[in-house]
């Protein structure tokens, strides 16, 4: 992995970082990383330790101030040898391996946890959502970066204190930011966040009525249409493009049909373990669901089917890595993220020569499904794991044979 034949690896082996080449080898190794772009990685870290020595840079100093000037700094102007590497994403992806592999080695310490006034009340709000709310991990960070905005936005870096807080700072505040959402939906959680917040500080002896009540929920007609959903020869089409032979296609099978199938947000497919799948019983457990809490489904066999296939014949190998669906590519054994989720069900939109709207749909077409076969509201609700009957409510309007049963006549009519 190491040449020995080139200017740039020469300063790697005369730099500070020398004695770490070996554990970097072996990182880029064990976590599967291609050999090609090991070697490219090892030529970006090879720049950036020219770069350190040039500067006197110490090598306990890396942090992100210090890969912050080299790649917006250096780079730009970089007059080094023509052969080393320049290309400002290969750069950024390799120091931050590098400085995994430094942490690990106790080279250089974990970054700083916040010390200011506004990180300390956001810790202890944290600790409020995750302890006594039971909110989810995403939860908790989309109300904390709001959050701090409004505090820093107040008080800078200085002492959070909450009864200077006016309803017209909290007016102010909210009509600079909602602005920056493209919907009532996602406007609706600026306002929950601080909602959630201000009862937070009620718990702590505040007076908080006043500032709740310039609070308002922008108007969101969401039960004005239809939920979107999937027809069934769409959903025929969409299956039907799942055989294809290509890179990571049993993978891509597998969680269409996660989708389809169970109904799972892209977050739940994204989380699956190895060890939730019970085979005898077929059954699977969702854990640290959007509800906090531990469900358990039962496995059809058709879904059973696709993902047994993928873990026999094409999931990659791993160490610690104990989620079901894996990186094709290095690093195998971080999981997977509901992004590449929600990228294989687009691509999954795309081969079928459906438009695509959102992955949410295929979460809507289950609900759609169960009504037309008969089920329940209350059924679909606990197929989809929701905590209030209310929020299943928006189906209602897709079960059209209840509906004609309960319409009354029409005004003038004789029946």
């Amino acid at each position: 992995m190491i040449s020995h034949n080139n200017q740039s690896t020469t300063w790697l082996l005369e730099s500070q970082l020398a004695p770490h080449v070996d554990a970097l080898s072996h990182y880029f190794t064990q976590d599967g990383y291609a050999s090609n772009t090991a070697t490219t990685y090892i030529a970006c870290i090879a720049h950036f330790a020219h770069w350190l020595t040039r500067s006197g840079i110490d090598i306990h100093g890396i942090g992100e101030e210090v890969v912050r000037q080299f790649l917006d700094d250096h780079l730009p102007d970089c007059n080094c040898a023509r052969q080393v590497h320049r290309v400002h994403r290969e750069l950024r992806a390799a120091l931050r391996l590098l400085r995994v592999v430094l942490r690990a080695n106790d080279v250089i310490s974990e970054p700083p946890v916040g010390t200011t006034p506004v990180d300390e009340e956001l810790r202890c709000f944290d600790d409020h959502m995750n302890h006594v709310r039971g909110q989810s991990s995403k939860t908790r960070s989309q109300c904390l970066y709001i959050i701090r905005r409004l505090l820093l936005e107040q008080f800078s870096d200085h002492s959070v204190v909450f009864s200077t807080i006016t309803p017209e700072d909290v007016r102010r505040f909210v009509a600079g930011q909602i602005k920056l959402y493209s919907s009532p939906t996602s406007a609706g959680s600026l306002v929950s966040a601080l909602r959630g917040y201000f009862r937070f500080r009620a718990t702590c002896g505040d007076q908080v009525h006043h500032l709740i009540g310039v609070l308002w929920r922008p108007a969101n007609w969401q039960l004005s249409s239809l939920p979107k959903a999937l027809n069934s020869s769409e959903v025929e089409c969409l299956l039907g493009a799942l055989d294809y032979d290509g890179p990571s296609a049993r993978r891509a099978k597998a969680i269409v049909h996660c989708a389809l199938d169970l109904g799972l947000r892209c977050s739940e497919v994204a989380r699956l373990g190895l060890d939730d799948i019970d085979w005898r019983e077929a059954t699977i457990t969702l854990r640290r669901t959007k509800s906090c809490r531990e469900d358990v489904m039962p496995l059809p066999a058709a879904t059973g089917s696709v993902i047994a296939d993928y873990l026999r014949f094409e999931r990659p190998q791993t160490v610690k890595n104990r989620s079901i669906f894996v990186r094709s590519i290095a690093p195998r054994e971080q999981p997977i993220g509901p992004d590449l989720v929600r990228k294989t069900i687009r691509q999954a939109y795309a081969r079928a020569g459906l438009p695509y709207t959102r992955a949410h749909l295929l979460r809507h077409t289950v609900a759609s499904r169960l009504l037309e076969g008969g089920s329940s509201l209350k059924e679909v609700a606990d197929v989809l794991r929701h905590r209030s009957l209310n929020t299943t409510l928006i189906y209602a309007k897709l079960d059209s044979k209840n509906l004609v049963a309960v319409a009354l006549p029409w005004p003038g009519s004789t029946s």
